[in-house]
């Protein structure tokens, strides 16, 4: 189970990477890679 810093940390990751300059199409598609790894990690808690 993930706790709430570990979640934030991430948040604030893909904040940051969105923000960035650098983003093109295959930079989007690992953010989306990423932000459904934090999905998931939220999913599996309400679950618990």
């Amino acid at each position: 189970m993930r706790d709430e810093e570990e979640i934030r940390e991430q948040y604030e990751f893909l904040t940051e990477e969105l923000e960035s300059e650098d983003m093109n199409h295959e930079g989007v598609k690992q953010m989306f890679t990423y932000y459904k790894r934090a999905l998931g990690w939220v999913l599996e808690e309400e679950h618990m």
